[in-house]
């Protein structure tokens, strides 16, 4: 006996009206960002205040800027390991800031 093939896509489709065309915005390529040269990375502690401290002569000592900061300067890169419930980054802030 000649079995029936249930998966064939042998099927009409319905014929649709012609779509409106519609205009697409013009894709604009976003100018070049100018690329910085980035300074030696260091690392910097956040506690829960979101005061940040740098490892300076054997001790952590208070820093001068925020992490947020230091993002919209540099390049920010969380690490893994907490120290004392504090938060570990590794920071690399542009040649300029650096003295």
């Amino acid at each position: 006996m000649a079995q029936h093939n249930r998966f064939s896509h042998n099927r009409k489709r319905p014929n649709h009206a012609p779509r409106a065309t519609v205009e697409r915005p013009v894709f604009e390529i976003p100018p070049r960002k100018i690329p910085t040269a980035l300074g030696k990375a260091f690392v910097i502690l956040e506690d829960a205040k979101k005061t940040t401290f740098e490892y300076r002569s054997g001790a952590w000592v208070p820093y001068a800027l925020t992490i947020a900061q230091c993002r919209e300067e540099g390049e920010v890169k969380e690490l893994a390991q907490k120290i004392n419930k504090m938060t570990r980054y590794e920071v690399r802030l542009p040649l300029s800031h650096e003295g």
